[in-house]
């Protein structure tokens, strides 16, 4: 008779769960996001180096223009928090008109021309910004009136648009609380983007609220939780129990292949493609003889790495800049995989035997896994990687002190050949100098192309500079690039981003006051 009650209650009781489980699933709010990550690093968008904090930031902040959602098309940038500007007839000078009664987060009042000169200036001083090398044209930020800013070039630069769109440093702060806030501003920043920051419990999740007051209208989606789940199976598993609904992919042929095979789930396979390369310190024995550097490019196999990859998510590099950015060619003398042209080469060198060198790598899982794949590559020819594996954030601090001779890099820019080529292979760019940027090779040859082409206004002359400049540095052996990998997300059908995924320069599926739960 117990049992019998005690099935009728368990029965009564599920009944009630599964009604209930079904309106709440129609009344949902909250979107959760998994994430490869320990914790969130620096939420200020101008320090927001990472694919872990750009994902973030982009949800948070407006630029004076943005990309089309879904979109990486220059062609397609589209008013954002200016509805209109134009530009004098040498390009030099660009006016911006902004929308009126747009709000920031948390009380901190309207975004006036203030704020946008504030936000612009800072992202141009190395002390407030990561990105302030790609402002270096910029000679002066000025206020015209509350809703008119003007901005005035030294010289001309490939696209204004692009340094003040919805990325990196053209994302725009509230001025009242940067200087309010001071350092606590990275981790709890003011925008006024579709959400707001809640709050961060570390190693746990980032919570972020729906700013109501939004200028395109209240967000659908009301909370979103972004997790930090950096073990690869704890996340796929929570997503396939529906914990999560959108989560952060791995670039893998049977990942992809084991979760599109899931019910009801859409993986998104999108730009920017990251190119991985290694770069190559010239000016270090035993790299500062260009046999040796020949000798590692022809180990190199291109087409057995993106076997490894998956061809559905990754494709060969074929210069130093990534298909499909104004100024890209596959017209440079990349040398190809040639293990006896390899052995040969470092026999000429005084190497017959091989060498043994120290890197410095990072413990991410995909980029060790890549690197192991280079290892193994190398290996075959006698150059032995001693790796030293380190936390990414020490990484990262490890590479810009120069540590290492060889340096795994992945990295997606703006689709321009002129932001690439300046921050890992132009003079100024190179670690531990004062304008120091990403140039771990200390290659410099192709200095007076990227500058030339810069400033050059006939674009045939342009895209000639920008070609020459990719094959000095090829030819040079400054890098040598592996494979392109396409970003990859899942989530649950019951999710509309409210947009087509077909690309997104913060790296991660922008979530929009169109996003909802079907």
């Amino acid at each position: 008779m117990r049992l019998r009650a005690a099935l009728l209650a368990g029965a009564a009781a599920l009944g009630v769960a599964v009604l209930g489980g079904a309106a709440i699933a129609q009344q949902r709010t909250t979107l959760n996001v998994g994430m490869a990550a320990q914790d969130v690093g620096r939420l200020d968008p101008h320090f927001a180096v990472t694919t872990i904090d750009r994902v973030a930031v982009a949800w948070m902040f407006n630029g004076l223009v943005r990309f089309k959602p879904g979109s990486i098309n220059p062609a397609e940038i589209e008013p954002d928090l200016a509805e209109r500007w134009e530009s004098s007839p040498d390009g030099r000078t660009w006016t911006f008109h902004l929308r009126r009664g747009v709000q920031f987060h948390g009380g901190f009042g309207e975004v006036t021309a203030e704020d946008v000169a504030f936000s612009l200036r800072k992202a141009a001083q190395a002390s407030t910004s990561a990105f302030s090398g790609d402002f270096r044209a910029f000679e002066s930020v000025d206020v015209v009136d509350p809703y008119t800013v003007r901005i005035r070039l030294r010289e001309n630069v490939p696209s204004l648009l692009g340094l003040v769109t919805n990325y990196a440093g053209g994302y725009i702060v509230s001025k009242r609380a940067v200087e309010q806030k001071g350092d606590a501003f990275v981790r709890a920043p003011i925008g006024s983007g579709p959400f707001a920051f809640a709050s961060v419990t570390p190693n746990q999740s980032l919570e972020l609220a729906a700013h109501e007051g939004y200028f395109r209208g209240a967000p659908q989606i009301k909370r979103v939780s972004y997790r930090f789940i950096p073990s690869d199976a704890s996340r796929d598993l929570a997503f396939q129990n529906r914990e999560l609904d959108v989560n952060y992919g791995r670039a893998q042929a049977t990942w992809l292949e084991r979760t599109r095979r899931l019910p009801d789930v859409t993986v998104d396979v999108f730009e920017p493609a990251e190119l991985s390369i290694i770069n190559i310190n010239t000016k270090q024995a035993p790299f500062d003889d260009i046999r040796v550097r020949r000798a590692f490019a022809h180990a190199i196999n291109r087409a057995e790495l993106v076997r490894w990859r998956g061809e559905a998510v990754a494709r060969e590099g074929q210069s130093l800049v990534p298909r499909g950015y104004l100024g890209f060619t596959a017209d440079v003398p990349l040398l190809q995989h040639d293990p006896d042209r390899a052995r040969a080469l470092l026999a000429e060198a005084g190497y017959p035997n091989g060498f043994t060198v120290r890197v410095v790598h990072t413990q991410l899982p995909e980029m060790l896994a890549g690197m192991q794949v280079v290892q193994q590559q190398l290996r075959r020819v006698g150059i032995n990687l001693d790796l030293q594996v380190v936390e990414h954030a020490t990484f990262h601090q490890q590479i810009r002190q120069d540590l290492s001779p060889l340096v795994y890099y992945g990295a997606a820019r703006f689709p321009v050949a002129d932001i690439y080529l300046t921050q890992f292979y132009h003079g100024r760019s190179i670690v531990k100098t004062p304008t120091a940027v990403t140039n771990f090779s200390h290659c410099n040859m192709a200095d007076a192309e990227i500058d030339a082409a810069r400033v050059e206004t006939d674009p045939q002359k342009q895209l000639a500079l920008w070609a020459e400049a990719q094959r000095k540095l090829v030819e040079a052996v400054c890098g040598v690039p592996l494979f392109e990998t396409l970003l990859v997300f899942a989530r649950h059908n019951s999710v509309d981003y409210g947009y087509e995924l077909k690309g997104s320069m913060s790296l991660g599926p922008l979530i929009t006051e169109a996003t909802r739960f079907r």
